[in-house]
């Protein structure tokens, strides 16, 4: 697909003779929000690893914005612009929701962590960083410390600090994982905002999620790609409500 921006081909991670990832081949088109979703233990996180480059694969490539990026390291994947955040709420608890924010803008711009340095440097990226807070919804919770804030609201501190580094291309790891209903709604609204502009790939257990965010799926089981499609096409395939979707997500085929 010459609109893809992430590919991968024939890519395999095999552990001590356990194939994990086999043979998967993606094409995400760029500007789209592909949403990759299977059952528990389908290799889905494993796939997340080879692609931001915690893991290497056994055998198969990967290639980014027209670039083969098989065997590159994490940070400079993340230099490229293809940025993960985690399915663990990844902030420091201790620091205050800003000083989040302004650390994620310190390491994009090329920073240190020198939270000593002097208020007058640190101070350059507050603008910024307020910015970001004002996107994700963040602004009245500025002063509080990361700890402090409620698990959604964390998760939405995650992707600001995911912002911060001017991602091209956002990895988003099960972003409503034990979140409210309410929660869960403001991060969807978050995620359709913030993609704007993006390529954004997701994990997602929530179906009515991945239903609503999702321009294309692609279901793992067992490792390998099942099918791929629109939610209703991959609603509907019949191996897919066997491997993964269950009764429940039958009666919603049936009825949708």
């Amino acid at each position: 697909m010459s609109d893809a921006i992430l590919q991968t081909v024939g890519l395999t991670k095999e552990f001590r003779g356990f194939v994990a990832v086999n043979d998967v081949n993606l094409s995400i088109r760029r500007g789209t929000i592909h949403g990759l979703i299977g059952p528990n233990g389908a290799g889905k996180t494993t796939c997340f690893n080879l692609l931001t480059k915690f893991l290497q694969p056994t055998r198969g490539s990967i290639r980014y914005d027209g670039r083969d990026i098989t065997g590159m390291k994490p940070a400079e994947v993340a230099r490229l612009g293809l940025v993960r955040s985690f399915q663990i709420s990844a902030v420091f608890p201790h620091l205050s929701v800003l000083e989040n924010v302004r650390v994620a803008l310190q390491r994009q711009r090329g920073g240190s962590f020198d939270f000593w340095r002097s208020d007058s440097l640190l101070r350059q990226y507050d603008a910024r960083a307020r910015e970001l807070l004002e996107d994700v919804g963040l602004t009245a919770y500025a002063g509080l410390t990361a700890g402090e804030l409620p698990y959604g609201r964390k998760r939405a501190l995650e992707i600001a600090t995911t912002l911060a580094l001017d991602p091209v291309m956002m990895l988003l790891d099960e972003p409503t994982a034990g979140m409210t209903h309410d929660d869960v709604g403001r991060i969807v609204q978050l995620i359709r905002r913030v993609s704007a502009g993006r390529t954004v790939l997701l994990v997602e257990h929530n179906l009515t999620v991945v239903s609503g965010l999702c321009d294309f799926i692609t279901v793992l089981a067992r490792g390998s790609v099942l099918a791929e499609g629109d939610y209703a096409t991959v609603a509907r395939n019949p191996d897919v409500i066997a491997a993964y979707l269950g009764d429940e997500a039958s009666t919603e085929a049936a009825h949708g």
